[in-house]
């Protein structure tokens, strides 16, 4: 039987909230707990020397953190990630900024993350990386000789071509993406968006059933939304109802005119 292996930015520990941990936790939590598995990456802590993994098991779940130098977290995660990668996904041409220096970092991180996972994995492991920070993951595994089937979710947008294009270095990013095997994207747009740079840019060929050649390489892609626990917004919602400070508020706004 195949076990999961999540890989994201951060990593959510038993008892910390998803506000803490980034966004994508709701959507990965259950497909952990339902398949067990391993998660992978960041613990967000600093440390003066890159740390070895610290492994924690919980409800048949194996979570795997390892903390970052102050240079790799700027660099890779402030810096190419944050400063660069998401406002170019999310259209903010205004807002890029892009240093040679960032973009090391950004390697360099996914390559000492990939070094570590690697001895983790087990032969019939599916790996699930997700989002912006880790691009590179795949590429960086298949170096150290990974073999297990390895996919990839993007959880913001993907740009046009003319736009991913200002970028330096974008034709690397979108050969990192041609090593996985499966790519996954929110939206049709996204899909295109890719499939128009990989068919453009690189001289890939990309069939109707989203299957591409590109780099030597055989993968498929495809359109996957991702959305929110509606069960659990709505106990929120009923607790923060029921709140003391909803009530504070309730009580403060009494008379005053619409």
């Amino acid at each position: 039987m195949s076990r999961l292996v999540i890989v994201s930015n951060r990593v959510a520990l038993p008892g910390e909230g998803a506000q803490r941990s980034g966004g994508l936790v709701t959507g990965l939590v259950d497909a952990l707990h339902q398949a067990g598995g391993l998660w992978f990456g960041s613990s967000g802590k600093l440390a003066e020397t890159p740390s070895a993994p610290n492994v924690l098991e919980a409800d048949g779940v194996t979570y795997a953190t390892v903390d970052l130098t102050r240079a790799d977290h700027d660099g890779y995660y402030s810096g190419l990630s944050n400063a660069a990668l998401w406002p170019l996904f999310h259209y903010r041409l205004d807002l890029v900024n892009f240093t040679r220096r960032d973009f090391a970092a950004y390697l360099r991180v996914n390559a000492r993350l990939a070094d570590t996972l690697a001895p983790l994995l087990k032969p019939n492991d599916v790996v699930w990386v997700h989002d912006y920070h880790l691009i590179p993951m795949a590429d960086e595994l298949r170096r150290v000789g990974a073999r297990q089937r390895i996919g990839f979710f993007l959880h913001t947008p993907f740009p046009s071509l003319g736009v991913l294009a200002t970028l330096p270095h974008y034709i690397e990013l979108l050969k990192s993406l041609c090593a996985y095997d499966l790519v996954g994207f929110q939206t049709i747009e996204d899909l295109t968006a890719f499939h128009d740079a990989v068919v453009r840019r690189v001289g890939g060929k990309v069939s109707a059933d989203g299957s591409i050649r590109a780099f030597d390489r055989d993968l498929r892609s495809g359109v996957f939304p991702i959305g929110v626990d509606p069960d659990a917004i709505a106990n929120m919602a009923a607790r923060a109802v029921r709140s003391r400070t909803t009530r504070r508020l309730q009580g403060s706004l009494r008379g005053r005119p619409g």
